[in-house]
């Protein structure tokens, strides 16, 4: 089959089993030039198939020597249409480590149910016995409870309704967006789905199973921003959750001492997303950082960040944190000569000089890699074989 990009609402539903091998590729080899740190041994990623979560799989393997076992929840082709980029993705590593003689074996499935955890638990003590980390990086639209309640996340604001400049991905015209405030119900469904409570009942299965190992570090992703964007995210619904997520991380400090566990809240730099994308407001905000940060020669993208967090944040035995402990991987975006210089920008972007002032080439690069399109050595007009297995695949 020949694959194209097909984007509708922001979202690509195609994907490019060779472009996201090639992206994976990509990564391992800035890893490998990174060189060797030392670090855990035998870790599991929580959301393990693209982004943060596939970016920490590639850089334990190649800078750690570790052996991974991967969560993921995506859908395979069918014949006539293809995979997720996950899918394609977790295909490319797997094989690719394998080859290079690392153990690497994925769970496809919800990672929210009892089932998932349960099949993990089973994997770790058949293949490793127990495992020193265990990395959250989960993004997940919606969660199903034990109970079956179904729990949908929104991207709203808690407070009033909040007007600022958004640009239109079709047309590339500025004009101002408004985000309305999320009701109570809302903001309680985004704090079980993007919150805590999953990542506290992972570590409680995992110690009471016996396979987590002593002084374990587990570490969960989250992001802050700007005050410019502080009504959607930090003061929004999905900021409520990263409080909910960061408290988690303090309780678990405090009920896990007896087998020394020790979590951590890594706060990344922004960075495109499917979900990102279709926020208003936000995606102007992430060119106009682009450029300035390309500028400087500070961008990093995933791979770069995570690279930096095992090189540099968990380099050594004491990992480095800022004052409420957490581990800041946005300190090159909130450098303050960074947001200046975003501020100023922002206040004479408009329609005709968003392309001087915002890089939007930059930001539908990373858009279309996300689904393994853009790459100059693949020839898109080629025939593909979208029906890809993975060999180490746990369903």
């Amino acid at each position: 089959m020949i694959v194209k990009p097909k984007v509708r609402d922001f979202i690509c539903t195609t994907a490019h089993p060779v472009g996201c091998k090639k992206n994976v590729e990509n990564q391992i080899e800035y890893i490998k030039k990174l060189g060797k740190t030392k670090g855990p041994k035998k870790v599991l990623i929580i959301g393990a198939s693209t982004g943060y979560g596939l970016a920490s799989r590639i850089a334990c393997t190649y800078g750690l020597d570790a052996s991974t076992i991967g969560i993921m929840f995506e859908r395979p082709s069918n014949g006539r249409r293809t995979a997720t980029p996950g899918w394609y993705n977790t295909a490319a590593f797997e094989e690719i480590a394998t080859k290079d003689g690392y153990y690497a074996k994925s769970i496809n499935g919800d990672a929210f149910s009892t089932a998932v955890k349960e099949q993990a638990i089973a994997l770790i003590k058949e293949d490793l016995g127990q495992v020193d980390m265990v990395i959250y990086s989960l993004a997940a639209p919606r969660r199903t409870d034990k109970d079956g309640t179904v729990y949908n996340s929104t991207l709203k604001t808690t407070a009033e309704d909040f007007t600022n400049k958004s640009l239109n991905l079709n047309t590339n015209e500025i004009s101002e967006a408004t985000i309305t405030p999320a009701t109570e119900e809302e903001i309680e469904a985004t704090v079980k789905v993007m919150g805590g409570e999953d990542w506290y009942d992972w570590m409680e299965a995992l110690s009471k199973a016996g396979v987590l190992a002593k002084d374990a570090i587990t570490i969960a992703y989250s992001y802050i921003g700007p005050k410019l964007t502080y009504p959607v995210y930090f003061n929004g619904t999905i900021g409520k959750a990263k409080e909910h997520l960061y408290q988690t991380s303090l309780q678990i400090n405090k009920d896990f001492t007896d087998i020394g566990l020790q979590a951590y809240i890594s706060v990344n730099k922004a960075l495109v997303t499917q979900a990102s994308s279709a926020i208003p407001i936000v995606p102007l905000y992430f060119m106009i950082l682009y450029k300035i940060m390309k500028e400087k020669n500070t961008h990093e993208g995933c791979i770069e960040q995570i690279g930096r967090l095992f090189h540099e944040k968990l380099a050594s035995s004491t990992p480095t944190v800022d004052e409420l402990g957490r581990i800041r991987l946005d300190d090159y975006e909130m450098d303050p000569s960074v947001q200046e210089a975003v501020m100023a920008a922002w206040d004479k972007v408009n329609t005709e000089n968003v392309k001087e002032v915002a890089d939007l080439d930059g930001y539908w690069e990373d858009f279309y890699h996300m689904f393994g399109f853009g790459f100059d050595e693949i020839n898109y007009d080629e025939d593909v074989d979208i029906e890809v297995s993975i060999k180490s695949i746990v369903e």
